[in-house]
């Protein structure tokens, strides 16, 4: 006998919701991890809510090779190697020419929190630089997620995979384990294929940084802005 599925939407639910938005509300972008690892049964159980994200015709196209122990190591160590051998930034998707507009000013008042919450001064371009190096070391996080999406799917796989990675940052911070989503690792993309033995039909979208946070840290303590309901949405009644 086939077993009938549950096909009702969920009636409002105050609790769920307020669950949500605690979430939403609370989670953030980790620049400072401690050394203790997460276990393997956290890291699973996040990966499986990640998992039942939704995707174009079910496609799943999202895969992830998640680093621990001496593998995490290893990783740094080639990404710093990389990076201090000075070679161009090759993403496999290209990064945005240039932010204009609103988006230029998102991005500077990011920056500038980042910054203060460090006293880097905003002219400083010496300490500025060995903050964005820091990507690499993988702000000393445990574990890294490298996403890896189809090259056929193009864009749509793209957009999918960035569903996943909302729902795994999201599940991580129910967890009470930190993240933080990293394109800049994606301009190590041949390093990140050479290094995993990825075919060359997967494309490298981001890495995902995570651990336990390190207590106290300055770099941990602000939180970004979000932009208002009225600029968000566009309502059109006729």
């Amino acid at each position: 006998m086939s077993q009938r599925l549950d096909t009702t939407v969920l009636a409002p639910d105050d609790e769920a919701t307020a669950a949500l938005e605690r979430l939403l509300r609370a989670r953030w972008s980790c620049r400072a991890f401690a050394p203790e690892p997460v276990p393997r049964a956290e890291i699973d159980r996040i990966l499986e809510l990640a998992g039942r994200s939704p995707s174009w015709c079910n496609t799943q196209p999202w895969h992830v090779h998640v680093t621990e122990g001496a593998g995490t190591d290893r990783l740094r160590a080639a990404l710093a190697a990389a990076v201090a051998a000075g070679p161009e930034a090759a993403p496999d998707i290209p990064f945005p020419e240039s932010y204009d507009g609103v988006y230029r000013d998102r991005r500077r008042v990011s920056g500038w929190q980042l910054y203060d919450s460090l006293g880097i001064d905003r002219s400083d371009r010496a300490a500025s630089g060995r903050q964005t190096l820091r990507n690499f070391d993988l702000f000393d996080a445990p574990h890294v997620a490298i996403v890896t999406t189809e090259r056929g799917l193009g864009a749509y796989g793209a957009v999918d995979c960035g569903i996943f990675v909302s729902t795994f940052v999201l599940a991580a911070h129910a967890r009470g384990v930190a993240t933080i989503p990293q394109a800049a690792l994606a301009t190590q993309a041949p390093l990140l294929r050479a290094h995993f033995g990825l075919p060359p039909e997967r494309q490298v979208l981001l890495g995902i940084s995570f651990g336990y946070p390190r207590p106290g840290h300055p770099v941990n303590e602000y939180r970004t802005e979000r932009q208002p309901l009225a600029e968000l949405a566009t309502f059109v009644a006729e």
